[in-house]
């Protein structure tokens, strides 16, 4: 199936559509099309250091209209996975307030502080972390039984200035110095996406994941079995797409250049 024939566009964002406050050139023009064609777009983001709701701002005021149903993110998929495993655990979290926030109001049992009870560890894409969480983390994980959660395990996150650590180092820094490691959620897994074509209607055919990380974005889009571009605007490089296990359909310059192919 052609692109322009999909039905569901599942967008990553930072790289994508858009670095820190600048928006991409073709953006506006490739969601409109999305619209006018029919078809359905859904954010679909590894990064867990805010909400839908601070997403929903960010994007209208980059002018582009959104609502938290327009998005899914690993913070969604952490909390899903959750109550479907350890519902009424206690979990100490590493992560921003935002996230904190989240878990809570979604009725998951957490703490930011050593106290008895704790059951495992949430970790999320933390921008507010302090060496207490890192050290914290480490006298938890010498108990085995301690479950290990991450939303995430991108390396770095994007900015305007080049890249700052993110969930997947934070968890390396970790596994050096206790020798475990997480169970990932979020892409390269395939839950957001197949959660999302479950939600829409829309089979794999129909739909599309595109990113620019081929360790996350493309690798959840192989992983789910329906196509992928992968974009060269964001981390990755025409080197990562091509030495990869998990090829990506399509390799296009840019968002514009996903527009021009679906206009």
């Amino acid at each position: 199936m052609k692109l322009s024939e999909k039905k569901l566009f599942l967008l990553d964002m930072d790289g994508t559509l858009y670095l820190d406050d600048d928006l991409f050139d073709g953006t506006i023009d490739f969601l409109n099309r999305v619209k006018e064609m029919g078809a359905r777009y859904i954010f679909v983001t590894n990064n867990s250091s805010k909400g839908a709701d601070a997403y929903v701002k960010k994007l209208n005021r980059l002018g582009i209209p959104a609502k938290e149903e327009d998005f899914y993110t690993s913070t969604d998929a952490t909390i899903l996975y959750i109550k479907n495993k350890f519902r009424g655990r206690k979990f100490y979290c590493i992560g921003t307030k935002s996230f904190v926030d989240q878990l809570r109001r979604s009725d998951i049992d957490v703490c930011t502080e050593l106290c008895d009870g704790i059951g495992g560890i949430i970790m999320g894409n933390d921008n507010e972390l302090t060496f207490k969480k890192l050290e914290d983390a480490c006298i938890l994980l010498k108990d085995e039984s301690i479950e290990y959660i991450a939303t995430n395990p991108d390396w770095v996150c994007p900015t305007a200035f080049g890249y700052v650590p993110d969930c997947g180092s934070f968890a390396e820094m970790l596994w050096r110095a206790t020798g475990r490691r997480p169970h990932f959620i979020g892409k390269p897994r395939p839950d957001m996406l197949l959660l999302s074509m479950e939600r829409f209607g829309c089979t794999k055919e129909e739909t599309v994941m595109i990113g620019d990380r081929v360790y996350t974005d493309i690798a959840s889009g192989y992983n789910a079995s329906v196509d992928t571009v992968f974009v060269l605007s964001g981390e990755g490089t025409l080197a990562d797409a091509k030495s990869s296990d998990t090829p990506p359909t399509y390799i296009m310059k840019n968002i514009r250049e996903v527009y021009d192919n679906i206009k």
